[in-house]
């Protein structure tokens, strides 16, 4: 199946240097299985928040740390893009498939380098819609990502080998879910953690050096799902 016009996040994840494994746990927190505490919390706004509200709440330099240097904005390319060995991802199409941006119609996006770990990197991506689409399309995306455990993506003439393995989602939101992700290509290993939460009309993914990503992810959500 071929796709264009996908943002080529999954080929910046080999910018990552100094990522390196974690042992995961055996299981997932399945999408939708929210914790006692966030159920006992206050409803999150079922309203969709626009673009420009969405890049008000991402992560900034002053909220991580002088070590951290936000990365200009990349023109998106438009490649094409064949998912080899997971009929789910290739039924799903789009930019997820790829490790790019998730098809809803409000989005905002942040990448950071942090410069004494040997620029390693940690990006943050918000996405809005109504609620019960945000829910059914991030349980349907996140599902065919999890769905299976080793698949190959071309990138144009580039091939890209991806295994992922589920983690223990965090305590977090509505809807959450994380893991490895392991690109391989020319030799080179690469693992990029992932998290996404969803609370009430917004999701929010983490992405990035497995350290890094741990340590901001609470903080990012709790920006992220302000009201204000």
């Amino acid at each position: 199946m071929r796709m264009r016009t996908i943002t080529m996040t999954v080929v910046a994840a080999f910018a990552i240097s100094g990522c390196s494994s974690s042992d995961p746990a055996a299981s997932a927190q399945p999408l939708g299985q929210a914790s006692q505490k966030a159920k006992a919390a206050a409803p999150a706004s079922s309203t969709p928040v626009s673009s420009s509200v969405l890049a008000g709440r991402l992560l900034a330099e002053a909220d991580l740390g002088q070590d951290y240097t936000r990365k200009p904005e990349k023109a998106a390319r438009h490649d094409d893009v064949t998912v080899i060995g997971c009929p789910a991802l290739e039924e799903l199409g789009g930019d997820a498939a790829a490790g790019g941006s998730l098809n809803f119609p409000n989005k905002a996006k942040a990448s950071f380098v942090y410069s004494t770990s040997a620029g390693s990197e940690i990006s943050e991506e918000l996405y809005s819609d109504a609620t019960p689409k945000l829910a059914d399309g991030t349980k349907r995306i996140f599902d065919a990502m999890t769905g299976c455990p080793v698949y190959q993506v071309v990138i144009g003439s580039k091939p890209i080998k991806i295994a992922t393995q589920k983690l223990a989602a965090p305590a977090m939101g509505e809807q959450a879910w994380s893991q490895l992700l392991t690109f391989t290509t020319g030799g080179q290993d690469i693992v990029v953690k992932q998290t996404a939460v969803r609370t009430g009309s917004v999701l929010m993914v983490v992405s990035g050096a497995p350290a890094l990503v741990d340590s901001h992810l609470e903080k990012a959500l709790a920006k992220a799902s302000t009201a204000h």
